[in-house]
């Protein structure tokens, strides 16, 4: 385990009984509430003094009151650093609105839109939606892209096409791990660090396995090419909970990181779990 608190650059909090999460209806372990309490007791040893909350597609309407959900939970606790809310920024133009009541919460530092859901990934593409994108320039918020391995082709696109807009992409892009898949991942992970607007998320990696080959020499390659390519200032932690707990224990991705890792130094993961954080969400 790190020998310092780190920085947990990608956590879903959220109450059921509050906003309505209409895709966790089949999953059981996951439809209901899940509160800093509940992530407190999840992390077990390792000492985590900030998190960023990340938005957790809500049913259509619903985002005004999870950012608020999320915004009254970061008043009762300074460890929640940052939230990355859900624009939908499709709206164009009329996006403009939401995000300026965005600006008037506490801790506001970027927004989400789901894509990796979409049948046509290249809605990220459509002129309204880069008119969306554009309109985060003024508030300074970043955007969050989760997009699955097809469809990284649009997400590498979308930074390429708005470089004042800092992009993050997360879950180191959904690579098919589960089919030992790695070209065009790797190619195109490689693209995306070539944009200097563009940081990522070592997060969500184990959830994307075979569940017989969560081994560490399976994700080995992902993570050391993600690292290769970013450096180590431009990749940060993310531990995707409460979703990691349908594959994996909290500590697990931990110490997995530290194992691959071994031959960084206490300087470089620093910058990967705690000062790429602390940069790119400002906090």
């Amino acid at each position: 385990m790190p020998s310092f608190p780190i920085i947990d650059a990608h956590v879903h909090l959220y109450d059921p009984g509050e906003v309505s999460y209409g895709w966790m209806k089949p999953i059981p372990a996951l439809d209901r509430a899940h509160g800093i309490a509940d992530f407190d007791a999840a992390r077990g040893a390792v000492a985590v003094d900030k998190f960023v909350f990340v938005e957790v597609a809500a049913d259509s309407g619903q985002h005004m009151r999870e950012a608020n959900f999320a915004a009254r939970l970061a008043r009762g606790d300074a460890r929640l650093g940052a939230l990355v809310v859900h624009a939908p920024l499709e709206k164009g133009a009329r996006v403009e609105e939401d995000l300026a009541a965005f600006a008037g919460m506490a801790r506001v530092k970027g927004v989400r839109r789901l894509i990796q859901g979409e049948v046509d990934p290249g809605i990220c593409l459509e002129p309204d939606f880069a008119e969306g994108i554009e309109r985060l320039k003024p508030f300074g918020f970043s955007f969050d892209i989760c997009v699955k391995s097809f469809g990284l082709a649009y997400g590498l696109e979308l930074a390429r096409r708005h470089p004042d807009v800092r992009f993050i992409l997360d879950h180191i892009g959904k690579p098919d791990i589960r089919r030992g898949l790695i070209e065009p991942w790797r190619s195109q992970i490689r693209a995306m660090a070539a944009l200097p607007n563009v940081t990522v998320k070592l997060s969500g990696v184990i959830t994307e396995t075979h569940p017989e080959r969560r081994a560490l020499d399976v994700i080995r390659p992902y993570v050391l090419d993600v690292v290769d390519a970013f450096g180590f200032e431009r990749v940060m932690f993310g531990g995707d909970w409460p979703v990691s707990e349908t594959t994996h224990r909290y500590d697990r991705w931990v110490a997995m990181l530290d194992a691959i890792l071994a031959d960084a130094s206490e300087g470089e993961m620093r910058k990967l779990y705690r000062e790429s954080a602390e940069r790119v969400y400002r906090l």
